[in-house]
């Protein structure tokens, strides 16, 4: 498993940055092999393409939904191929929160959000990637694409705590286990410590609740959310066919 890097975060400027570079391509090598991403009720129609979306609950006793991409920590079953030969995420859509590393938003003395890098990243390089500065001045595309990453995910993230109070206030979250069943006996996973909407709950709320929800924006994203444990079964299935090749 990838060592967990401790995060150096600088504000990022084309003096002190000029030479540095970010690797774009994807790999455990390069951070990728993490279990799950943040994602934010307006990118939940992408990420139900591709990936579970529960919830967890974060440190001051909130709840933040996440995509699910393995069942473990350091376990990300979309990335396929190897080290030697070449890993490639193996889904069309990238959740912005993976997308937008190393970089990440800080806050200025007069709170105004600014971009920063985080230097003890492993993408983070001065031998290989992309460049983030002209020779004469200014900021590359690369760079120019990453912040309006950073910024859509920046802006999504701030609708998230309303969206979580309203699933609080009408009890719509509740805790689960998965077990999964490895092949020939190649053991078992458990995932727990993570929540799913009520379908129960949501079903019985009336429609001047629901007619709320949808004035409040948080109606579609709690199907889309619902619609995404479908996703499950090919996430048991990438298990264990990663179980068998190992």
């Amino acid at each position: 498993m990838p060592q967990q890097h401790m995060p150096r975060h600088a504000l990022l400027n084309n003096i002190d940055h000029r030479d540095l570079r970010v690797v774009a391509t994807r790999g455990a090598a390069w951070g990728d092999a993490e279990m799950a991403a943040l994602t934010f009720p307006a990118e939940f129609r992408s990420v139900q393409a591709y990936y579970p979306i529960v919830f967890q609950k974060t440190v001051d006793g909130g709840f933040q939904p996440v995509a699910l991409f393995g069942f473990r920590q350091g376990q990300n079953l979309f990335l396929s191929g190897d080290a030697l030969s070449g890993e490639r995420w193996d889904a069309a859509y990238v959740p912005l929160a993976v997308e937008r590393q190393p970089f990440l938003i800080g806050l200025s003395a007069d709170g105004e959000p600014m971009l920063h890098i985080d230097l003890a990243h492993p993408r983070v390089s001065l031998a290989q990637g992309e460049t983030l500065f002209r020779t004469h001045g200014g900021t590359t595309d690369f760079l120019d694409r990453a912040t309006s990453t950073l910024q859509a995910l920046h802006e999504g993230t701030r609708a998230t705590p309303a969206f979580i109070d309203a699933l609080l206030r009408h009890e719509l979250l509740e805790s689960f286990v998965l077990d999964i069943e490895l092949e020939d006996g190649g053991g078992q996973h458990r995932l727990a410590g993570f929540y799913t909407l009520h379908e129960e709950r949501l079903a019985k709320l009336g429609g001047a609740t629901l007619a709320q929800l949808q004035r409040d924006g948080h109606l579609e994203p709690i199907y889309m959310a619902i619609a995404s444990l479908s996703h499950f079964r090919d996430l048991i299935e990438r298990a264990r066919r990663a179980d068998v090749d190992a």
